[in-house]
């Protein structure tokens, strides 16, 4: 009997299903009409061509992506599309005061460099986890982050804001006050190194809870360094943007952030001062909690 093509049901499984080389004890020749779709159902195929993947995964489900390396089981992790990302945001508590402060930043050139509502609110969550009372920013932007932070932390609570564009600072200044945190956040303008050199200066080691970093990429190692010495044994330090858009995994991408960004995600990995996790959300995230004494 003349072998008949894969119907449209086997493309699309193949579509989510990890790749795999056929099993040589398969052939076409042996797929006959009179095959159940138990049967079929229960085999694994090439896949189909990429562009049919896309388009039918979009209609049926999200794709997945699996490590190449076997020996993490062939664990399927979901890939954010658009349609799904939308959803995402769709659960997200953004507070008024925050959403009108992303719409007018949208409207700045650079707005990419905020981070996003859902970033926003797992910054907050872990400040309220963590019971913190002061915290440390390194490169506000235009505020939203620090203000998603300040509106969490309790009325004596103070956020430590540095950032050394003065048009920036203006906005986030405006949006502090009209949410009524201004007192909370201590403003720092100009270089974010001399600002946290200071606060050692000063005797403040080892008294901040939390910090956030989204500044200078180059700079991640330094700031870094900077902050272990102001946080606290058990508290905080979050790097953002430890993705960079994907270019971290590609080896033909080697600017030089990329390779700060690449040398900083391998230094943390290592570094026995910490515990961390790497979390795909936004650009990446990396958040490091600190283990002991320096």
């Amino acid at each position: 009997m003349a072998t008949r093509p894969f119907p449209p049901l086997l493309r699309l499984r193949s579509s989510l299903l990890p790749s795999t080389p056929l099993l040589a004890l398969l052939s076409l020749s042996s797929l006959r009409c009179r095959t159940t779709k138990r049967r079929l159902a229960s085999l694994h195929f090439l896949p189909s061509p990429p562009r049919t993947v896309r388009s039918l995964a979009t209609v049926t489900a999200p794709p997945v992506v699996v490590a190449e390396d076997d020996k993490y089981g062939r664990k399927q992790v979901i890939s954010v599309t658009p349609q799904l990302y939308g959803y995402i945001l769709s659960n997200v508590r953004e507070p008024p005061i925050l959403r009108e402060l992303r719409e007018e930043t949208a409207t700045m050139p650079g707005s990419q460099m905020q981070v996003s509502p859902d970033q926003a609110q797992l910054l907050a969550m872990l400040v309220q986890i963590l019971g913190a009372q002061r915290c440390i920013e390194v490169g506000i932007y235009t505020g939203y982050s620090s203000l998603a932070i300040a509106l969490v932390l309790p009325e004596s609570g103070r956020l430590v804001a540095c950032e050394r564009d003065v048009k920036c600072l203006e906005i986030a200044k405006k949006y502090y006050e009209r949410a009524g945190v201004s007192h909370k956040v201590d403003i720092k303008h100009g270089l974010a190194v001399e600002s946290l050199r200071s606060l050692i200066q000063n005797g403040e080691s080892c008294s901040f809870d939390f910090a956030f970093v989204d500044a200078e990429k180059r700079m991640y190692s330094e700031y870094f360094e900077l902050l272990l010495q102001l946080v606290r044994i058990g508290g905080l330090i979050v790097i953002d943007n430890v993705l960079w858009h994907g270019k971290v995994a590609d080896p033909q991408v080697n600017d030089s952030k990329t390779i700060s960004l690449r040398n900083f995600n391998r230094k943390i990995l290592e570094d026995k001062r910490i515990s961390t996790s790497m979390v795909p959300i936004g650009d990446g995230m990396t958040i490091c909690q600190k283990r002991a004494d320096i």
